[in-house]
């Protein structure tokens, strides 16, 4: 699976057009992941306020959509350009990969809901071919 240009075109676009949102974004998509998919809260066991104002999820949802940006930025070559997230999520944080499928979820709902008349179902597409492509790259090194 690849981005077609127009696909590729179509992400850029969209994700350089909601920047100024991204932390919202994060925030919301991962209190979301939590709330939907409770069995992900073990991974932040170690912090006593999940809410989606706490200090915490605030910052983890600035790390996630920053990786999205970097993503975004590696676009033409995903597996090199995540190597080092990749192993990191693998071999530190033992992140069950399911739970980047169950986040991308998590993330084009909230886009939808926050940027309703932007989220096209062409956009939608494109985004979730690049997310899909995205965890795929994070997953390398569970292979």
């Amino acid at each position: 699976m690849s981005l077609s240009i127009r696909e590729k075109d179509t992400v850029q676009e969209f994700l350089n057009r909601m920047r100024g949102q991204h932390n919202e974004v994060g925030s919301e998509s991962l209190v979301r992941l939590m709330i939907v998919f409770p069995q992900s809260k073990s991974y932040f066991a170690h912090w006593k306020d999940l809410s989606k104002d706490s200090v915490n999820i605030r910052k983890h949802g600035i790390v996630i959509m920053d990786g999205v940006y970097d993503a975004l930025a590696k676009i033409d070559n995903l597996n090199d350009g995540l190597l080092t997230l990749s192993e990191m999520h693998a071999f530190m944080l033992r992140i069950d990969p399911i739970n980047f499928k169950l986040f991308i979820h998590c993330i084009l709902v909230t886009l939808s809901m926050m940027f309703p008349e932007d989220f096209t179902p062409q956009v939608h597409l494109a985004v979730d071919k690049f997310l899909a492509l995205v965890s795929l790259a994070l997953q390398q090194k569970y292979r």
